[in-house]
């Protein structure tokens, strides 16, 4: 097949423990999705599912034992981290049940998604969309995929965020509002799921601004960790 130009290279992340690697595919984001992240925003803790949508290609991706280099992106001088727990579908489908939904999953690993806090709050003021303090390049940042067999008990797991070795987050999976297998019955009602997307399933309580030169590294108990310098 000849193309008009020439298509962009695929999106992948490293997998744990091999030399393949996962491609991928959309990333779905679950919002306010930890009880006292969603009441430090305001809210009650318990509102039904939402999501918003990132581009492979924002994705920054975090190579084994390696500190990726995220730049500042413009615009903003309000950049917060969001550490959360990423599912990444093999199989895809619509109308997935929640009992069934594991079924669905590849592998898990750690993400960051990072926003411009000033730029959405501004679009939030004016009833318009967050794209652009939620879109922007390199604001899907993930690390390494570790096979969903390897990954223990993550629904059990401890999520955390450090700055500059400083907590600035520290939670656990159990406290997700809408646990993983309710996120892809509820989102699969709306999207048909393919194989290669992420799902980043929301951040605890504890977001907060980053600057250049600050170092961010988080993970999830069982999977490997990433480390992020802001420059």
């Amino acid at each position: 097949m000849s193309y008009v130009i020439t298509p962009p290279a695929t999106v992948s992340v490293p997998v744990v423990g091999s030399q393949q690697r996962f491609p991928v595919g959309r990333i779905y984001c679950v919002g306010r999705n930890y009880v006292a992240h969603a009441q430090e925003m305001g809210f009650t803790g318990r509102e039904p599912p939402f999501y918003f949508i990132k581009p492979s290609d924002t994705c920054l991706v975090v190579e084994p034992g390696q500190t990726a280099s995220m730049h500042y992106p413009s615009l903003t001088k309000d950049l917060h981290h969001e550490i959360e727990l990423v599912a990444a579908i093999g199989i895809g489908g619509k109308n997935i049940k929640a009992a069934d939904a594991k079924k669905h999953i590849w592998g898990y690993g750690v993400g960051l998604d990072m926003t411009r806090r000033d730029l959405q709050g501004e679009q939030k003021k004016l009833g318009r969309p967050w794209c652009i303090g939620k879109t922007f390049d390199e604001a899907a940042i993930m690390g390494p995929i570790t096979p969903a067999a390897q990954a223990g008990d993550v629904d059990k797991a401890e999520i955390w965020l450090q700055v500059n070795g400083k907590d600035r987050q520290r939670s656990d999976v159990t406290k997700l509002i809408w646990n993983i297998g309710e996120i892809i019955e509820h989102l699969t009602t709306a999207w048909e799921l393919r194989p290669g997307d992420l799902i980043y399933t929301g951040t605890p309580e504890g977001v907060a601004a980053v600057v250049a030169g600050d170092t961010m590294t988080g993970g999830v108990s069982g999977l490997a960790p990433i480390s992020v310098k802001v420059i």
